[in-house]
């Protein structure tokens, strides 16, 4: 199979925000106790949190973490988790149906945030609590004054405010699932007067409302419609979730999801604009997708979980070669989208749907799906430019003209350098592809691949890893289901 990918130096998407290679951490299963804090490991340091893990976080660089939830964010009080330990209530944590022990809260994880080198996307309870709750909160998080909650900070052991920048007005609230589910009109007031007095205690803060749960909700697009209308003035991003899975053991179409992600994000962008429209505003709604991952492995192990305990290991996916294949489609759908993502989370970071998993109490490990991730944060840096790839196609029962080839390709102004990703979805065929790429050189071509779709990593055996192939001619083989990296140098 052979194809040619057209690079258009002169055609600029957007210079690519950082935050669009975020990531996600809720108090849920193993993702805080057992996963990135566990005092009693052999690496803990001196807050308890493991050592091991951080180290592969950073490895990541990840530039930004939601927290504390999802889900549990809507049943919570962000009180329960500050100030001494031994005072901290033990709770039912009703999103999940386990116990949340409140050994770590935004005291501590600010702490981990900042020693991983990461930003927090700070998500407010829209489900049991409200307006005054959450700017309660980004007071005791941002402010300098001497009020009662920046001084109850003060009073917990932080002299200096944790300025937390980026904020969630709730969490999937059009969910019936969500706890204090609302209908539009419901959550958009409370997000509106939420976003008010959060923004009167902080200016510099930025603002995420909720977007639909997933384009299959039955008020998708109403929801957005009636939350803009409402919240426009006072927002600076509508959010969007979406997670994907084989279900029908259809590998074709799995690998060929990420169209759905395009989808869903040019349906969002439309009704933003329509209401920019209507408003005759100029301010234009950027969007988050603040949730996105493969999640489908664990559904039926997690039915048999009994209730109410601590950390349960809950949401533990194992991923395969395939689902690596998967999000790096969907990793290249958000930075040929990047003039309206600004910001999305890979849901979630650590044994929860994750890139890295631990045993509690023993060892770390990479999943399959780390490497696309790592490879992203790493070189999908810069000004994502505009490509035309000619390939064959193939079509399913679920998608027609699927491009083979899944190509994005990315401008470093500063290194000089110009990456291309690309995943080669044929499972049989290699792909021949020639970059019409001028005054450049190949650098590094990395590939991301295995024997098979089903390959996955575990503590003891890694099978699927990155390897640097050694190119011959001008033209660079893909491999069979791969995922690749093509790194070109500028000569002019």
């Amino acid at each position: 199979m052979r194809a040619t990918l057209h690079i258009h130096t002169d055609k600029k998407i957007s210079e690519i925000d950082k935050r669009l290679y975020g990531s996600f951490i809720e108090h849920l299963g193993r993702a805080v106790y057992g996963g990135i804090y566990e005092p009693s490991h052999r690496t803990a340091d001196e807050n308890g949190f493991r050592k091991d893990v951080a180290a592969l976080v950073r490895e990541l660089n990840v530039p930004v973490i939601r927290y504390p939830g999802g889900n549990f964010v809507s049943g919570y009080n962000w009180e329960d988790g500050t100030g001494e330990r031994s005072n901290r209530p033990c709770k039912m944590e009703l999103a999940w149906q386990a116990i949340e022990t409140n050994a770590v809260g935004i005291d501590e994880f600010q702490q981990w945030a900042r020693k991983v080198g990461s930003d927090i996307m700070m998500t407010v309870n829209l489900g049991t609590r409200g307006a005054d709750e959450a700017r309660q909160l980004v007071e005791y998080c941002n402010a300098v004054t001497p009020t009662y909650y920046a001084d109850m900070r003060r009073k917990n052991g932080f002299s200096e405010p944790f300025d937390i920048r980026l904020w969630c007005l709730g969490n999937e609230m059009d969910g019936a699932w969500q706890i204090g589910a609302k209908t539009p009109q419901e959550y958009a007031r409370i997000a509106c007067e939420t976003a008010k007095l959060m923004k009167l205690v902080d200016d510099r803060i930025e603002l995420v409302a909720c977007g639909s749960s997933n384009a299959g909700m039955p008020t998708f697009g109403l929801w957005e419609e009636t939350v803009l209308r409402e919240c426009y003035e006072y927002i600076d991003y509508l959010s969007l979730h979406s997670y994907y899975g084989n279900y029908q053991e259809d590998t074709e179409s799995y690998l060929a999801c990420s169209l759905d992600m395009e989808a869903f994000i040019k349906q969002v962008a439309s009704i933003c604009d329509k209401i920019q429209a209507e408003k005759r505003s100029e301010k234009q709604i950027h969007l988050s997708f603040d949730e996105w991952n493969v999640w489908f492995h664990s559904s039926e192990q997690d039915k048999q979980i009994p209730r109410w305990q601590i950390a349960p290991p809950q949401l533990e996916d194992v991923y395969t070669l395939e689902d690596a294949l998967v999000v790096g489609c969907l990793l290249i759908t958000l930075i040929k989208n990047s003039d309206r993502v600004k910001i999305a989370c890979l849901a979630q970071l650590v044994n929860v749907i994750a890139p890295i998993m631990t045993e509690t109490g023993g060892r770390v490990w990479k999943q399959t799906i780390f490497y696309p991730y790592l490879h992203a944060l790493r070189y999908g840096q810069g000004t994502a430019l505009a490509v035309d790839i000619e390939c064959s196609c193939y079509s399913t029962d679920h998608y027609e003209h699927v491009p083979y080839v899944e190509t994005a390709a990315v401008h470093d102004q500063d290194k000089k350098e110009v990456t291309v990703f690309a995943v080669n979805r044929s499972l049989k065929e290699s792909c021949s592809l020639t970059v019409d790429l001028k005054n450049a050189e190949l650098i590094e071509h990395i590939a991301v691949t295995g024997e098979n779709v089903k390959d996955t990593n575990t503590a003891d055996e890694e099978r699927v890893f990155p390897v640097w192939i050694e190119e011959e001619g001008n033209a660079s083989v893909l491999p069979p289901k791969s995922w690749n990296v093509l790194r070109y140098r500028m000569t002019h």
